[in-house]
């Protein structure tokens, strides 16, 4: 009830006159560049550009470029990156202010910006998606820390270069990094070589100049084997390491001491590959083919494509090694961007294992009929026990439970599309198989080796092979590593190490010896990156294993005449790399190919195609496989066009636009995906 003598609107004209008197008056807006550019966290194609909003006086000194702040948006208070700060704007409407800076420090430095636009761009994706993979959360007690500098006051003047011995044209990589160049290389390490030295060796050369390196291992395991070698050549205050396994605050904190200079080399995982490293001079990046450096959130990018465009956009050394060799990176030979590392043929040679193929010769199918047929033939068993004399056995089984799959019932040849090449499955018990890419049956599928129409599914298990060897050999260790349960490291003593592929663990002077079983299965995934990733794992599994000189052997249990197998054999990596970018040409598959995959919903997929088909040229060559049933309420299709189109152009344009109508339906956009079949 209002008081004797007010009206309610007097009382209300009151009210609003207090409210006045409590509200602080905003502050001015700054006359020293009063437009900031932000970057505002919106996952929405449509809206991926920066806004201009005012800097107030209060803000000026804290709203510096690659600080964090608020920002008034559609509505609501947004995250957002300031990217500048500018004199004039050129929007004609009136500005919002910032709202507040959310902290001072300058997380999203000029160059990873540009990098995450690039990236972003590359993938037809947003930049707010890729600034959330470059910079992680905030945690203001970290940044509250002063963290103590550890950097040398003077350059280390002179590094050993002793891995890089075997390599003719390594050292003159290494003095092209020293002169502070932008030289750009792919290694191929020869068997048994310390890559992780190699690349602290490396790392150290750059770091003498006072540029910074950044150094990328595809795993957990791998990333520790390069901390010890940075430790021992750098020292433990020499390096920083960057992962997403470290945990919140130690990643943060490792960010921090980077993003300050505290350090000049960093290390990581995929998560790292956005570092901001001070004044960077090398990019290097061991096994590129590892699916883990594949980032499996949008936009989908691999770590050793951004690690390639910050070399471009930054002007810096990479080096990309492995034991093998992608197609990608015979590409870049290819295209004369990099050049090669690899020493001469006699050195590989020399410290290879001798490799050889169950039943290959007429000297074993004589003593062994079953040897092309049984899944761990008598040579196989020899082999394992004469390795058990003098070291441990590695045994190296296919993992099960890969998607469904077919192959031939007689030969074990992956069973593949007559029209696209793309693997054959069976999505229930009765009709003919179909393929997993354009989604045509396969009714009158003949295996192209032996002529059988019979198929069947491709299923191991290796826990079975380690009990199997376990009755076969009493009284000698069988360990496993795989899953779970993964094995760093074994000593030297004889045992039997049954692993599966990626999880071998480095043995004491190197293994005695190596069965690759089951090849025909890796073979057989339903992939058609397929042949070239067992390749990468066989090569990566016989270069842990003696030289042929101290006895060491491998022997691969599959089809001899397979061109998989023989790259092994011949110990050929970057002739089965050049020969596999040859047939990718041929078939239009990436890298030879500008292709993305689309999933979701039929009716979106179905609406983003004929988006595209608009705005592609006519004469640039695009093609639509599918779409395919993923499942009841999804479908996949693939769009390609040759690899100079802008094809991530073309479908950024096309989901803006569904974007601006908003039009229902889930999608995702993946631009060369790491795995395609």
């Amino acid at each position: 009830m209002a008081p004797t003598g007010e009206s309610p609107e007097q009382l209300t004209l009151l009210r609003e006159t207090v409210r006045r008197s409590r509200t602080k008056a905003p502050a001015d807006i700054t006359d020293t560049l009063p437009i900031a550019r932000v970057a505002v966290d919106v996952s929405l194609p449509h809206l991926d550009r920066a806004f201009d909003y005012l800097v107030p006086e209060d803000l000026a000194a804290t709203a510096q470029p690659g600080a964090r702040v608020k920002v008034r948006f559609a509505g609501k208070d947004l995250d957002g990156f300031i990217l500048e700060r500018l004199a004039e704007t050129e929007h004609a409407g009136k500005l919002a202010r910032i709202r507040k800076v959310v902290s001072p420090e300058q997380v999203l430095t000029p160059e990873v910006a540009d990098l995450c636009r690039a990236v972003a761009d590359r993938y037809a994706g947003v930049l707010a998606d890729v600034t959330r993979l470059a910079v992680p959360p905030r945690l203001a007690k970290v940044e509250a820390e002063a963290l103590r500098c550890n950097q040398p006051t003077r350059p280390v003047e002179s590094t050993s270069r002793d891995e890089w011995s075997p390599y003719p044209h390594a050292e003159g990589f290494l003095d092209a990094v020293r002169r502070t160049e932008a030289p750009r290389a792919i290694w191929t390490a020869i068997p048994g070589a310390d890559w992780a030295l190699a690349f602290a060796q490396a790392a150290a050369v750059c770091a003498s100049t006072g540029r910074g390196a950044l150094l990328l291992a595809p795993d957990a395991r791998d990333l520790e084997r390069l901390a010890k070698a940075c430790t021992t050549v750098l020292g433990p205050d020499g390096f920083v390491t960057l992962s997403a396994d470290l945990g919140p605050t130690p990643r943060y904190r490792a960010f921090i001491s980077a993003l300050r200079g505290c350090t000049r080399v960093v290390i990581g995982t995929r998560a790292a590959a956005f570092a901001p490293v001070t004044d960077l001079g090398l990019v290097a990046l061991w096994d590129d083919g590892d699916d883990s450096y594949a980032e499996p959130r949008a936009p989908y990018p691999h770590a050793r494509e951004v690690l390639l465009l910050r070399a471009h956009r930054q002007k810096c050394a990479a080096l990309l090694g492995g034991f093998a060799r992608s197609a990608e990176t015979a590409a870049l030979l290819e295209s004369g961007w990099a050049n090669e590392l690899i020493a001469d043929r006699a050195v590989t040679r020399a410290a290879a294992p001798a490799v050889h193929i169950a039943g290959e010769s007429d000297r074993d199918l004589a003593r062994d009929p079953g040897a092309r047929a049984a899944r761990l033939p008598h040579q196989a068993f020899e082999v394992a026990r004469e390795g058990l004399k003098t070291g441990p056995v590695l045994v190296q089984v296919p993992r099960a439970g890969y998607l469904p799959s077919l192959v031939c019932q007689t030969c074990r040849t992956p069973s593949r599309c007559t029209t696209c090449g793309g693997s054959l499955r069976r999505t229930g018990s009765s009709g003919p198989a179909s393929c997993t890419v354009c989604g045509r049956p396969a009714a009158d599928h003949r295996c192209p080796e032996c002529g059988d129409t019979r198929m069947r599914a491709a299923v191991v298990g290796a826990r079975r092979t380690a009990e199997e060897l376990g009755r076969a050999f009493p009284g000698v260790v069988v360990r496993t590593s795989g899953g779970d349960s993964m094995l760093d490291e074994i000593p030297g003593d004889p045992a039997l190490v049954v692993t599966t592929p990626g999880a071998e663990p480095v043995a004491e002077n190197g293994y005695a010896a190596a069965l690759l079983l089951d090849t025909w299965l890796l073979l057989a995934r339903p992939d058609l990156r397929a042949p070239e990733e067992a390749v990468r794992r066989w090569f990566n599994a016989a270069a842990m294993v003696r030289s042929a000189r101290e006895g060491g052997k491998v022997i691969m249990v599959g089809e001899p005449s397979a061109m998989p197998l023989q790259a092994v054999v011949r110990w050929s990596p970057e002739g089965y790399a050049t020969r596999e970018l040859e047939e990718r040409r041929t078939a239009r598959l990436a890298p030879a190919a500008k292709l993305a995959e689309l999933v979701g919903s039929a009716d979106a997929v179905a609406d983003l195609i004929t988006r595209v088909r608009d705005l592609v040229d006519p004469t640039a060559g695009l093609e639509v496989l599918g779409p395919v049933d993923v499942d009841e309420e999804t479908v996949r299709a693939v769009v390609r066009t040759p690899r100079a189109y802008t094809l991530a152009r073309v479908l950024k344009e096309a989901l803006a636009a569904r974007g601006t109508k908003k039009l229902p339906g889930p999608l995702r956009v993946q631009v060369d995906p790491a795995t395609f079949g």
